[in-house]
């Protein structure tokens, strides 16, 4: 019985979606959720998340009765559910209302450098980065700090950094109405950085554009407002 059990776990482990898991694809701009992802509360999926990460603390070989790790599966089930992936919950969502265009202002929007935390899929370890969103007005305006909270909502969860610069672009253009929307994310993979090819120096940077954007000189003015050294 053990040594079945011994070659099954060998047989996962040199499977090839391990190989796979390197990859930075995916088959869709939705997050791949189950139908029944919200059947539980947020306290039941801490309750089980908690047993789950002692068992894998336990079986790494940690003491669980010491001071500093007992209260560890408690306080990683409720960052994981409330924060790291509060994202995941559609109740999560900002709401987002839009205001008329009452200046008239026809040039393009820009908001850069808004900082960017999320969590790779392949790995679960941190995305570290800046996000930079533009938008053309058709005649509806949002307000700024939404558009930071849009960043957010998608970033707090597991994720693919190509899907999450579609997510934020594609709910911007639903929300104001318009496919005149960008949106750039340079970013930071710990999965890189810190193991496998241990690479500190390398960033990833991924794009969309929509509409307007896809005029040359549109899109060559936003780049250039991005790189824009804001110093106050």
């Amino acid at each position: 019985m053990h040594l079945n059990r011994l070659m099954k776990i060998e047989k996962l482990i040199s499977n090839n979606i391990t190989d796979r898991g390197e990859d930075h694809f995916s088959s869709n701009s939705q997050t791949p959720l189950r139908s029944d992802a919200f059947d539980q509360s947020d306290d039941e999926k801490i309750i089980i998340i908690k047993e789950h990460v002692l068992a894998i603390l336990e079986t790494l070989g940690m003491d669980l009765t010491d001071d500093s790790l007992k209260g560890t599966p408690l306080r990683v089930a409720k960052m994981y559910v409330k924060e790291t992936f509060g994202g995941l919950h559609p109740d999560q969502k900002p709401k987002a209302s839009t205001f008329k265009n009452s200046y008239k202002y026809g040039q393009m929007l820009v908001e850069k450098n808004i900082t960017l935390y999320s969590t790779c899929e392949h790995h679960l370890l941190p995305i570290v980065g800046r996000a930079h969103l533009a938008y053309v007005s058709n005649g509806s305006v949002i307000g700024l700090s939404k558009m930071n909270r849009i960043v957010d909502y998608f970033a707090k969860r597991p994720q693919v950094q190509e899907r999450l610069t579609l997510q934020i672009v594609n709910e911007l253009q639903q929300i104001l109405g318009t496919q005149d929307v960008a949106c750039v994310i340079d970013a930071k993979h710990l999965c890189v950085n810190s193991r496998g090819i241990n690479d500190v120096a390398s960033s990833t940077v991924t794009s969309e554009f929509g509409g307007l954007f896809n005029n040359k000189e549109k899109k060559r003015e936003f780049l250039d407002y991005i790189k824009l050294d804001t110093k106050f």
